[in-house]
């Protein structure tokens, strides 16, 4: 065998072994992401609502009153947990919010923005820019603008939302807002007042 031919036969293997390697680094996952934990309350009764939720979702406009009585009442005795579940084929608006919380998080402002995109749905829903209806949220609750407008558009803080999304997935979740009582799903049909958002909380507090 000929050292030329032993030459071509070496080049070709390392450029062959090259290809490979770009190709599973090209194919390679990205990181998942992680699933948020945006709590409110003490939990002292070991309770825990979950809540999933889109921000430009009507029914969730109409529940946010509800929801912030009963995490007001319930504060000391349960751990009440919101999670991302934007509907993005119906609510064009609705990933560029949950981004915008997903940021303020970073800052420990997850709930005053979470509170502002709620009772502003209105004049947001439909806007063109609404990044920079945001970004003005942003301003009115003290975020350092710089670390805000970098986190926004952030990989993982989309990932973040993917996996609180994938959860919701698996766990039934269909439409928003959707709530687990200790693990247990209910829909808008099983809650539609107050009273009985109470009824089920405080038997779960019983047991």
């Amino acid at each position: 065998m000929s050292k030329r031919f032993l030459l071509i036969f070496g080049v070709m293997v390392a450029v062959f072994a090259g290809l490979l390697l770009f190709k599973n680094d090209a194919s390679a996952p990205t990181a998942d992401g992680q699933l948020t934990n945006h709590t409110y309350g003490e939990g002292q009764s070991g309770v825990t609502v979950i809540e999933y939720g889109d921000f430009q979702c009507p029914a969730c406009f109409s529940y946010f009153p509800l929801v912030s009585q009963i995490k007001e009442k319930y504060k000391d005795q349960i751990t009440f947990q919101f999670r991302h579940f934007p509907i993005v084929s119906a609510h064009r608006n609705a990933m560029a919010a949950h981004r915008a919380a997903e940021a303020a998080s970073r800052q420990d402002k997850f709930w005053e923005m979470h509170d502002l995109l709620y009772a502003n749905q209105k004049t947001w829903e439909a806007s063109n820019n609404a990044a920079q209806v945001f970004e003005g949220y942003a301003t009115q609750i003290g975020l350092v603008m710089d670390q805000y407008k970098q986190d926004v558009v952030d990989a993982s803080t989309g990932a973040n939302i993917d996996a609180d999304q994938k959860q919701g997935e698996k766990d039934g979740v269909q439409g928003t807002p959707t709530f687990f009582i200790d693990g247990k799903k209910y829909e808008t049909e099983n809650i539609r007042s107050v009273e009985d958002f109470e009824k089920l909380i405080d038997e779960a507090i019983k047991q």
